[in-house]
């Protein structure tokens, strides 16, 4: 396709609409065509939602970096304060303010900011790692004796859940809950908001009596002085940062490192270092305001009018392609740059690389189902990630931790109720209430 083409769907007259199936089956020729078009481009995020999207590689890192001229404020959203956005709109929940630090600026973005970055250096990598392991380890066991799996549903998508569960320091009730209600606000479910917020704002009582060596009660005892509210929104923001985008990556890396053209011997961090680059997992994020009109290249971005990052975009930048070799492997916008970069931006690769190491060792003789080329990814703007990844193997059996002598990773966390701890509580004659996601990683961790 060449970069004065429009793509289908993509009227000369009309923005270019970066979301439907047009754009799933050809976010490169969207972006090719963009980039045709100048720096950045007019675009509709969602149905009746119109934002500049700035594609260029060196005109995205500029805006990153320069928080005095693009402040991140959703507030200041002209066409949301003037009524012109739909109310049921996808963009809301994306681009609509919340008192976390991806929409806060200058010291109370540092506030917030410090107390995420500080809290999130406390954890020890070699803790983390055995929680990714037994994460993995789990999962596999539930889908190995199959001998085919779809992964993103089965694997990519419910590792870091567990991950995050496990670092928050959550009971078996209020992990399952974190999960149903994080996983369904990805998929539109009603009422997951107020799952979650329930299930956090419960956490957050408990460490109140029962602190613990975890996230939650570490951003509770930071000297920033976090109101209950405000580590509640951080804990969020944590779980939106570090659960999608995470799944996308171990997903794409997954299907490279399984896929047919990929060079045997090159290592799994490679991988996901090419995930990261080619196909970043955040696609098209970062909603910036200019606080004045602002000419990038010719054109103007005007005062209060959302200016998008194209992640995607920018990473595959053909003015990149001479040096791109040259530049750090970490020099990829996938985390982001400057003052709102990921403060997790090295455990989120070690996650990905743990993930898809476990999941080739453990499985030896897996492969894909469907060639990688032939895979069809998400219709929507904010990520780029395989809507399914179908493999097989040879159908083995996996056991639980316990049974192989791995010390699970949350053995003794306070105020982490036992299998044997709940069935006493319990009324006589009462049925046992109906496990989720984390109750079961935990049953398999100790063998229950």
């Amino acid at each position: 396709m060449q970069h004065h083409d429009i793509p289908p769907g993509c009227p000369a007259h009309a923005n270019v609409r970066l979301y439907g199936p047009d754009f799933g089956a050809d976010p490169e020729g969207h972006y090719a065509h963009l980039r045709s078009l100048g720096p950045s481009a007019s675009v509709d995020i969602a149905p009746d939602v119109q934002v500049e999207l700035v594609t260029g590689y060196d005109d995205a890192l500029s805006i990153l970096q320069h928080p005095e001229l693009f402040v991140r404020d959703s507030r200041r959203w002209n066409a949301l304060r003037e009524g012109r956005v739909p109310q049921d709109s996808p963009a809301l929940p994306m681009m609509g303010y919340r008192p976390n630090a991806l929409f806060a600026d200058g010291a109370a973005h540092a506030r917030l900011r410090q107390a995420v970055t500080d809290s999130l250096a406390t954890v020890n990598e070699l803790q983390l790692a055995r929680q990714v392991q037994q994460s993995a380890d789990y999962l596999i066991s539930v889908f190995s004796t199959r001998g085919q799996a779809e992964l993103m549903a089965d694997y990519a998508g419910p590792l870091p859940l567990l991950v995050f569960s496990d670092l928050f320091g959550c009971t078996r009730e209020i992990g399952d809950r974190v999960i149903v209600g994080t996983t369904g606000i990805f998929e539109g479910t009603p009422g997951a908001d107020e799952v979650l917020g329930g299930a956090l704002a419960e956490l957050i009582a408990l460490k109140r009596s029962n602190p613990g060596p975890d996230l939650t009660t570490r951003l509770m005892l930071h000297p920033a002085g976090l109101t209950d509210e405000e580590v509640l929104h951080q804990l969020v923001t944590l779980l939106s940062g570090g659960t999608t985008p995470t799944a996308a990556t171990i997903g794409t890396s997954t299907a490279l490192y399984l896929g047919e053209d990929w060079q045997v011997g090159l290592p799994v961090e490679d991988a996901v270092a090419k995930t990261l680059w080619n196909y970043a997992p955040i696609a098209n994020y970062a909603a910036h305001y200019p606080v004045q009109d602002v000419d990038l290249g010719g054109r103007i971005l005007r005062e209060n009018d959302p200016v998008l990052v194209s992640f995607a975009a920018a990473n595959t930048d053909p003015k990149l392609s001479e040096h791109r070799e040259q530049l750090s492997a970490k020099a990829h916008l996938a985390f982001g740059a400057g003052p709102h970069a990921c403060p997790a931006k090295d455990p989120a690769f070690m996650i990905a690389v743990k993930a898809v190491e476990t999941l080739s060792n453990r499985l030896p003789d897996i492969e894909l189902r469907v060639a990688f080329k032939e895979l069809a990814w998400v219709p929507a703007p904010w990520s780029r990630s395989l809507v399914t990844l179908p493999v097989r193997f040879s159908p083995r059996t996996l056991h639980s931790a316990a049974q192989s002598g791995t010390r699970p990773a949350t053995a003794g966390a306070p105020g982490q109720r036992t299998a044997a701890a709940a069935t006493a509580a319990r009324p006589a004659g009462a049925a046992a209430p109906k496990q989720g996601l984390f109750s079961r990683f935990l049953a398999w961790t100790r063998g229950e």
